[in-house]
This record gives C-alpha cells, sequence and structure tokens, in this order.
C-alpha cells in the first residue's frame, strides 16, 4: 500500500479525496517546515508538498519516493535535478488560481488608484479633510501594461477591460491571435510598455538573479504611473523601488510577494507606507482556489499510481519514460 505524506495543511477536499482512494495510506503533518516532514520521507512513495523547500538532501532520504506532487504551480523550491537523477516526476496544479490571482491584482490596483488606504488612514488619523487632496484617480481610459500574457495576464486583462482601461501586453511566446483576440495591443520590447504605461501589472517567472524591472526600468515609468506584483518576489528591484515611491516618482505599487518572504521590518521598502500596499504571498489563497488546488494536487498522485498522470502537468516529463521502461524490466 503506497504512503502518501501531505507536508503542511492543506484544503480538507484535497485531504479527503486521497483519503477515499483506494489502496493509499496517507500522512498529514500540518506544519510547513522542511523539520516537520524530513523524519517521514523514508518511508513516503508520494509527497505532496506545499512551499517549502525540498533540497537534494530530502530526496536522498526519501528511498521509496516514487512522486513529487507540488500544491501549486511554482516549483523554484523543489530541486528537480535531484528529482531527475531519481527519475521521480514533479507535478504542479492546473489552473485553479488564475482568477483567484487576477482579482487581487485588480484590487490592488484600484485600492491604489483611490488611495484606499491613505484614505482609510486618514480618517483613523483624524485628517478628514485629505479628502480634499483629489489625490485619487480613476482608472477608465488610462493603459495597463500587462507584462506576461498567459491564463494570469489573460485575466487580468478581461477585467481590467470591463473597467475600460486599454490593456496592452507583452508575451514572447504566445502567437498574435491571441492579443487579437482580446483586443489587447501587443508590446514587443518591454521598455516601450513601460514608457507609455499609466499602470504595469507583473505576470513573468523570475529568470536568474536580475530584477526584471530595475532601476532603469522605473525611471522609464511615467510620474504617477502604478506598478503591481502577483507574480514572484526579486523581479522588482525592491531597493530602487523603495527610491522611485520615496521621491514621488510613481503613484504607487501594490505588491502580493517580495525578495524575502517573510521579509525583514527594516526593509527600506517596508517604510513606504503612504504608496504601498503589501500582502502576504496571498493572492491565490481564497478558500474557492485553495479547495480547487488541493483537489488538482492531491488527483495528481492518485492518477499517477492508477497509470493516468496528465503529462501536462508533469514539469520534467522525461522521466516518465524512463519509470515506464525500469517497471518493464525483470
Amino acid at each position: 500500500m503506497p504512503n502518501v505524506l501531505v507536508a503542511g495543511k492543506i484544503h480538507e477536499a484535497g485531504l479527503e479525496l486521497l483519503r477515499n482512494a483506494p489502496g493509499l495510506n496517507v500522512t498529514l503533518i500540518p506544519e510547513v517546515s522542511v523539520e516537520s516532514y524530513a523524519p517521514h520521507l523514508p518511508k513516503a512513495d508520494a509527497l505532496l508538498i506545499r512551499t517549502q523547500p525540498m533540497t537534494s538532501r530530502e530526496i536522498e532520504s526519501a528511498t521509496n519516493l516514487k512522486i513529487v506532487s507540488r500544491h501549486g504551480v511554482g516549483y523554484d523550491s523543489v530541486d528537480v535535478e535531484a528529482l531527475n537523477e531519481r527519475s521521480i516526476p514533479l507535478t504542479i496544479v492546473g489552473d485553479v488560481n488564475s482568477l483567484s490571482v487576477a482579482e487581487h491584482t485588480l484590487a490592488m490596483l484600484l485600492s491604489l488608484a483611490k488611495r484606499i488606504t491613505y484614505f482609510d488612514n486618514s480618517i483613523r488619523e483624524g485628517e478628514w479633510n485629505r479628502r480634499n487632496s483629489f489625490s485619487a484617480v480613476e482608472i477608465a481610459n488610462r493603459k495597463l501594461f500587462v507584462l506576461g500574457f498567459g491564463r494570469i495576464g489573460r485575466e487580468v486583462s478581461r477585467l481590467a477591460q470591463t473597467f475600460r482601461m486599454e490593456v496592452l501586453a507583452y508575451d514572447p511566446y504566445l502567437p498574435d491571435e491571441i492579443f487579437n483576440e482580446l483586443k489587447v495591443q501587443r508590446i514587443s520590447n518591454i521598455h516601450t510598455g513601460l514608457k507609455i504605461a499609466d499602470a504595469v501589472t507583473v505576470h513573468l517567472p523570475l529568470i536568474g538573479d536580475k530584477p526584471l524591472i530595475g532601476r532603469e526600468e522605473l525611471a522609464l515609468m511615467k510620474p504617477a504611473a502604478l506598478l503591481i506584483n502577483t507574480a514572484r518576489g526579486g523581479i522588482i528591484d525592491e531597493d530602487a523601488l523603495a527610491e522611485a515611491l520615496a521621491s514621488n516618482h510613481l503613484g504607487g505599487a501594490g505588491l502580493d510577494v517580495l525578495r524575502s518572504e517573510p521579509p525583514s521590518l527594516s526593509d527600506a521598502l517596508l517604510q513606504q507606507r503612504e504608496k504601498l500596499i503589501l500582502s502576504p504571498h496571498s493572492a491565490g489563497l481564497t478558500a474557492e482556489a485553495a479547495m480547487r488546488m488541493s483537489v488538482s494536487a492531491a488527483q495528481n498522485i492518485v492518477d499517477y499510481f492508477n497509470g493516468k498522470l496528465d503529462d501536462k502537468l508533469v514539469v520534467n516529463k522525461q522521466v516518465l519514460a524512463r519509470q515506464n521502461l525500469m517497471s518493464q524490466l525483470p
């Protein structure tokens, strides 16, 4: 009977799916930490893991491991090469949180444009007359530059268009038909989009160590432009962003992701309160998305042991052929 280790509390719907699947033995470790799940790895045939790291050290100790299922779509914290050496597939969930992240993006954009937190604080501080600053703006007829036009970027575009925003998007890997279908202007150069946008939202992965939006890119943006990042920490140079906000070059920023999570309370960026909105990497953590994510991550494990794993959800597809070959050896 395969032993399934669930490393970190997930929605009950996913646990119920695993527990009701015939032939599986399920162990739940609620705490999200390496120290809590690592001792159980030697007995695990399958691992459902949340955001905690899984390095070559943990993989080496999991001598019976046959599949790792990520409770999400990112896998920066998992040593994929170490899994490849053992021919262990790494799966991710399907399109379960695009709407949640897109709604969060629009919520941040609207909050910044309407200065919601600024006015909320003004009332609590007894400064009612800040209303006369006329510092809130309308987003209708303004240009939104979407960096990355995958599922989340496209959903953001649809929502923004309902607010009558003009949407521009950058994504070098998609055909023109995708942009044309959604009536979005395609931008082939990031710097061009940054120069003309009234608001910028990032939905790209972090590639390498250099921020995609650094001091040079921030300088290109319009004074009073808004910047949103619900993708990955490190994509924006946080020190440069803190300077841009402090100098009033930008109208505001909304970040759901940070370079270090949780951040140090002494970070320069966290000292910017008036024009900065932060959330704790929670854009995709709605009740609905949590349920869909847990079910998708659990289903990958069930499907693997039933020989029905969807290879579109496998990060390292090449190991599946090797596993099949080894299973046929006498």
